[in-house]
């Protein structure tokens, strides 16, 4: 039986590129909508380039929702330094001619998640955590039917990408990343410290290309336009992967490991604002409250989202 899953988003190359990986495996995925979210850039291009990405794969019959257009207690802080001004600069895509549904993306989510039997829909947010904590805001019934949510975002050893101390997507809501992580759903993670080890080296770029079609080329220039800009900031032989991992986790959960531990998320402080304070080594007493992943096997993780992009 296929997953049922929700994809919560802010295209963005990689999330766009966790899209088609969900897009390509429908014997293990059931996608019933795409939710965006501003944050990478603002929702007007995050809706949009969700709707893109559906077109690149031939699947223009994808609801695809706009959700919040800003944190719930913040301004937006965007990324385009990152994925261009667009969000998904590389290839010349044409706008999509899909539409967008007219719901709000919370509605969609709580009437979803209300409409299906409790526990068989997985939530799936590749950036800040903002229309997933506004529905739990709004509805805290939806808490307990949600089988579990499976979000890239945060950090431990790799620290912060954003500040020093904080990784991009929850820096950017730290507060309704919060209510997330004290919802009591269950939580895993894909922090940085697994998404900086599935890097887009040359040779895994030209896999992509020489898959010969159109996705898999446009998958090619997309990783190619921001790895310039990793390569440049961590000194590595590719750019990190970031938001894939999360669904390659649903189709092989055997290519990660982690540990069950608790993980609070600082708003307070000037400092470090957005981190994810990840008990790693059990130093509290405070109860485990998120699978957070450590480690991946990255030949494993390309050559799956390699041969499903191959797939399209």
């Amino acid at each position: 039986m296929p997953r049922k899953i929700i994809i919560d988003t802010d295209p963005g190359q990689d999330d766009a590129v966790a899209i088609l990986l969900a897009l390509a495996s429908p014997e293990e995925i059931d996608l019933l909508g795409i939710t965006a979210v501003a944050g990478n850039v603002p929702l007007a291009l995050t809706q949009e380039n969700a709707r893109k990405t559906c077109e690149v794969a031939g699947r223009p019959e994808v609801r695809v929702f706009a959700g919040c257009d800003r944190p719930l207690a913040h301004s937006l802080v965007t990324a385009e330094h990152v994925h261009g001004k667009t969000g998904l600069d590389g290839p010349d895509l044409p706008a999509p001619t899909m539409p967008l549904q007219q719901a709000h993306g919370v509605d969609f989510l709580i009437r979803t998640l209300r409409d299906n039997p409790a526990g068989t829909v997985t939530l799936c947010p590749l950036g800040p955590l903002t229309n997933i904590a506004t529905a739990l805001q709004q509805a805290p019934d939806i808490a307990p039917r949600i089988k579990e949510i499976v979000l890239m975002g945060g950090a431990y050893f790799e620290v912060g990408n954003i500040t020093p101390a904080a990784e991009f997507n929850i820096y950017v809501d730290p507060e309704a990343a919060e209510i997330v992580f004290k919802s009591g759903v269950p939580l895993t993670v894909m922090p940085l410290d697994v998404t900086h080890k599935v890097l887009v080296t040359p040779a895994r770029s030209a896999a992509f290309r020489a898959l010969g079609t159109e996705p898999g080329r446009i998958v090619a220039d997309w990783t190619d336009f921001f790895e310039r800009f990793d390569k440049e900031k961590y000194g590595s032989d590719g750019a990190p992967l970031h938001d894939p991992t999360v669904i390659a986790y649903l189709i092989r959960p055997e290519l990660f490991t982690g540990r069950h531990i608790n993980v609070e998320i600082e708003t307070r402080s000037d400092l470090t604002r957005g981190m994810t304070v990840a008990d790693w080594w059990r130093v509290t007493d405070r109860a485990p409250n998120a699978m957070f992943m450590g480690d991946v096997d990255a030949d494993g993780f390309f050559s799956l989202l390699t041969e499903r992009i191959g797939r399209l």
